[in-house]
Formats: structure tokens, C-alpha cells, sequence
């Protein structure tokens, strides 16, 4: 999502808030599934959809939200990109794209016409599922006059083709002016609760904080100055490359922090391996997780609830966060681990609170310029923020994009990296369950939610379960090209036919055993969402 929304508009986050729902009239929901995976946005759509607003839900899985919906689109999984382009299409053909918008304020319009008109609604159906009168509906109904809102989550991030698609979304946007007003935009929903924060602090491998480009000399010179030291001035590795430079012996040393790679990370049997073979280890973490236990040495950490600082969520809110009790043992704040570790390198950090370094932020990162922990006392702000002075900014590009002129990028749809075959006859995607933190690092420790979900199944088709002799409830066994995992089966028709779904939160079956490592080109995000397998019926008691 950062990078396309960083090509497409120059900002790589959310463009509206999340208070926006009240106002908009049409949520076009793509790869979300927001009842799961962030509870508080999906009851906020649930009351605007109470109060009239039209829902189309683009999902292959047949969700709460799809019940609800206008329009339910079950897209086959891994071809939204061919689908957004049949929409766009779809919408030039009929002339209902937004002329003037285009015209003022976006460019390279030639280039999306000329990619886009081979996507006929026969070619999009024969690739997505999508019949022609599904597509030219939906495309009129997002193309319409009104208030209309885009909403994605990691059912579109999570492939190697997820920046495409982010792209196609933003381009989709442009093309109907759905963008820059209240209750319209581009909407993703971050994985998790500040990792619009860690990106805007520079936690990628490919900018500074702040989103500053490796290209940018003035701003290497500022934080050169202010810290007093000389930077690289070259990308970093991306997390998700580390493993494939630890066996070739580029990478001898790991430092990891708030972390579980060991369970969280696609292919865990070659990351596991890797952490094996590196040559030292280091974790930070709350608790003693399974990558924790593979470490030479251990950082006890303090939780959110025992340190002060800053999160900043989904829609750009800046927050303050409250230290309300103390940390437990030797468990420090990050920031004094890091300091302190610093320091006993050669290179003294001296910061005395969260509030220091949070000023120091503020200094240094445009976004956050006019930002401090008293104006935050009582509400969290969305940057950008300029000057002390500003109220904050709830409604991105408003007048213009932050790059300018919008720019459309087209991309062709590309199929997933593995499809079903003879030995791997069917898809594999996962989705979050309501009661676990992603991997169960944390809440996994919880005995009340062991209670409301004390385990995951594999979703099937009715069709899938009788050509398998499969029985409700049977144990299962998922494999594909990299492992495999053993559950309990459901037969339900809320997942598609010759597709299989369970949640990934659960530590008693690590579903990224089977998960794709293969990376996006660009954001060098892995293939959760899709992979190929068997599936071996094992009966109704778990074998020895």
C-alpha cells in the first residue's frame, strides 16, 4: 500500500477518516473483511449500511458483509487486478468517468486507456468469474454520482502482485473523482495497530522517516547534521530477503523486535532453518516467543500498557499511549533498550523520556511538524499536521495530490505464483479469526479466548468434501509444496469451491508451513494469500 499510494498520489496512507463512514453512500469493500479483522470500522459500516448506504463486497469467501450486501462479487481469488481493469473499461466504454477530474488533476490518462480496453467484460469473466452483467453493474454503481469509498485490507496486499492491485485501485479512483472529498477515497486497513506509525518512522528498507527518498541529499544532510553521523545512502535488505542472505552468509547477526518470524513469516521451514544457522541472535520481545527461544539472547521488553509514546493507527491519528503500570523484572521500554545497547557500541543516545524523542520527531519529520505531546493530551491528530496551529488533516489531496498531479499507473493482470495442478489440486488463502492477535504471540497466553476459540478448521466446499469423502469435523491434512499442517475440517459454502480457508492465528496449526515465499517486486511483500494443495482425509481421530 505504501509504495503504489506513494507512486500513484505521493502519500502512501489512508486518504479520509475513519469518522468519514457517516458521510459515504457507497462502501466498495475488495479483499476486506473488516467483521474479523478490524472489528470497530466493520460495526461502523454495518450502521451506515442501517442507515441506507449501498455495500458492494468483492470477496471470494462468503462473509457477514457479503451477506449484507448490494452486490456480492465472488471473485476467483488472486484476479482483482483483471477485475479492476474490467471496471475501468467497462466505465470508459460507457463514458462515465469523471472528464474534468481527469483533465485538472491527474496524468498519463492515455496510458491507462490504451492497457485497460482489452479488459472486456468476456475476458474479465473468463478469468475472474465475474459475469458481464455483475461487472458493468458494480462499474456503474462505483461510477455513479455520490460519495463513494474504497476500503482493502491484506486480501489485496498479500501477493506478489499486490502493488498492482493498489495501483489498479487508485487508478480506478481517479478515473471517477472518488477521491480528495469527504466519505469517498482510498482506505486501506493496516495490519495492525501502528504500522502506519513504524512506516512513517522509516521502519522500511527503502526510505528515511518521514518517506524521505534514498534520492533526497537535503534531507540525509538534516539528520546527518542533527545526529552527527554519516548514513548509507543506499536501500536496505527487506525483512522478508534476510533468510535467502543468511544461508548465502551475506547476514552473520539478527536483531529482532516485536517479532515472531519463526511462526509469522511465509515458509516458516526455511525461516525457521535460517534462524538456526545464523551465526548470533538477538530478540526483543514481551514474551519468550518461538523465535525468542531460538535466540543467544534475549531483550525483555515492556508492553504498550507499561511505556509511554505514540501510536499512529490506519487513518493517520497520531495518538498518545499511557503508561499505567510499571514493567515486570528487568523489562525495559524499546526506546531505553535501544538507547542503552547504543551506547555500549561507541554511540551515546541521551533521551531522558518518549517525550524527547517524540520532539525530535517532530523536528525532523514534515508530517509531524506542528505535533506535540500536549496537543495530543485529549486527541490524537491526522498528519499531516504543519504548524502548531493546524486543527489536522482528515481528508487527503484534496486540491491537489501530494506529488501534484495524480498519476496513473496501469498494470496487466499477472496469475498467482501457484495455481492447482494434478498433485496440488486446490487453493489454499487464509483470513483472521475476531478472537486472536494475528499469530497468537501475545493473545495466544489467554486462557478466555482459548475458551471462545480453542481451535482453527479448514473451510470446505460441499463439492470439495464429497469428492474427498470428507465428513464434518474429520481431521485434514493440508500440504503443500513446502509442509504441511494437520486440523479439523468444516463443510460449510461460504468458502468457494476447489478453494480451502482457515484462520492463521492459532499456534496449534502454524498454517504458514504452507505459505508462499515468493515477494512483490516492489514492496517485496510475500504471497500469503494463495498457494496450491492436497488435502488428505484422516478420519475422525487425530492419527498418532
Amino acid at each position: 500500500t505504501v509504495a503504489s499510494l506513494a507512486l500513484t498520489f505521493g502519500s502512501g496512507a489512508m486518504t479520509n477518516s475513519i469518522a468519514d463512514t457517516k458521510k459515504t453512500d457507497l462502501f466498495f469493500m475488495v479483499g476486506s473483511n473488516p467483521d474479523t479483522s478490524h472489528p470497530t470500522i466493520g460495526l461502523r459500516i454495518h450502521q451506515a449500511v442501517d442507515r441506507g448506504a449501498k455495500l458492494v463486497v468483492v470477496d471470494p469467501r462468503r462473509t457477514k458483509l457479503a451477506e449484507r450486501a448490494d452486490l456480492w462479487l465472488r471473485i476467483v481469488p488472486g484476479t482483482d487486478v483483471a477485475f479492476l481493469n474490467g471496471m475501468m473499461q467497462v466505465i470508459l466504454e460507457e463514458k462515465l468517468w469523471d472528464k474534468k477530474f481527469v483533465e485538472e488533476r491527474t496524468e498519463d490518462f492515455d496510458e491507462l486507456v490504451r492497457l485497460v480496453k482489452k479488459y472486456t467484460p468476456e475476458m474479465v469473466e473468463k478469468i475472474t468469474g465475474i459475469n458481464e452483467d455483475q461487472l458493468r453493474q458494480v462499474a456503474r454503481m462505483y461510477a455513479a454520482e455520490g460519495r463513494h469509498a474504497t476500503f482493502w485490507g491484506m486480501g489485496i496486499t498479500h501477493y506478489v502482485t499486490g502493488t498492482d492491485r493498489v495501483k489498479s485501485i487508485a487508478n480506478l479512483a481517479m478515473l471517477c473523482g472518488k477521491i480528495g472529498k469527504e466519505g469517498t477515497g482510498c482506505n486501506p486497513l493496516r495490519g495492525q495497530n501502528n504500522v502506519q506509525g513504524a512506516c512513517d518512522m522509516g521502519a522500511l528498507f527503502n526510505t528515511l522517516p518521514g518517506y524521505g527518498g534514498l534520492e533526497n541529499g537535503d534531507l540525509f544532510d538534516s539528520y546527518e547534521k542533527l545526529w552527527g553521523i554519516k548514513l548509507p545512502r543506499r536501500p536496505g535488505k527487506p525483512a522478508t530477503e534476510v533468510w535467502e542472505n543468511v544461508f548465502t552468509g551475506d547476514i552473520r547477526g539478527l536483531y529482532i523486535f516485536g517479532e515472531d518470524p519463526a511462526v509469522a513469516d511465509a515458509n516458516i521451514a526455511h525461516v525457521q532453518a535460517a534462524l538456526e544457522k545464523v551465526d548470533f541472535l538477538v530478540v526483543q520481545d514481551i514474551f519468550l516467543t518461538d523465535t525468542a527461544k531460538m535466540a543467544d539472547v534475549v531483550l525483555p521488553a515492556a508492553c504498550y500498557a507499561e511505556k509511554d509514546g505514540t501510536f499512529t493507527c490506519t487513518e493517520r491519528r497520531v495518538q498518545r499511549i499511557r503508561k499505567a503500570v510499571e514493567p515486570p523484572g528487568e523489562a525495559k521500554p524499546d526506546w531505553q533498550i535501544i538507547s542503552m545497547l547504543s551506547q555500549r557500541m561507541g554511540y551515546p543516545m541521551h533521551y531522558n523520556s518518549a517525550s524527547d524523542i517524540f520532539d525530535e520527531i517532530c523536528q525532523l519529520l514534515p508530517q509531524y511538524k506542528g505535533l506535540s505531546y500536549a496537543r495530543l493530551e485529549k486527541v490524537g491528530l491526522q498528519w499531516p499536521v504543519p504548524d502548531q496551529h493546524h486543527p489536522g488533516t482528515t481528508v487527503l489531496h484534496t486540491e491537489k495530490f501530494t506529488r501534484g498531479k495524480g498519476l496513473f499507473i496501469p498494470e496487466d493482470y499477472i496469475p498467482p505464483v501457484e495455481l492447482p495442478d494434478e498433485e496440488y489440486p486446490l487453493l489454499f488463502t487464509t483470513g483472521r479469526d475476531i478472537a486472536r492477535y494475528n499469530f497468537s504471540s501475545m493473545t495466544g497466553k489467554t486462557t478466555e479466548i482459548d475458551e471462545v476459540s480453542p481451535e482453527c478448521f479448514a473451510e470446505v466446499h460441499p463439492a470439495d468434501a464429497e469428492r474427498l469423502g470428507l465428513k464434518e469435523k474429520n481431521w485434514v491434512r493440508l500440504t503443500s509444496r513446502r509442509g504441511s499442517v494437520v486440523l479439523r475440517a468444516i463443510i460449510t459454502d461460504r468458502t468457494q469451491e476447489g478453494t480451502i480457508f482457515t484462520t492463521y492465528n492459532h499456534l496449534q496449526a502454524l498454517v504458514n508451513m504452507l505459505t508462499l515465499d515468493a515477494l512483490d517486486r516492489l514492496s517485496r511483500t510475500p504471497e500469503y494469500k494463495l498457494c496450491a494443495i492436497k488435502v488428505a482425509v484422516l478420519g475422525d481421530e487425530l492419527p498418532d
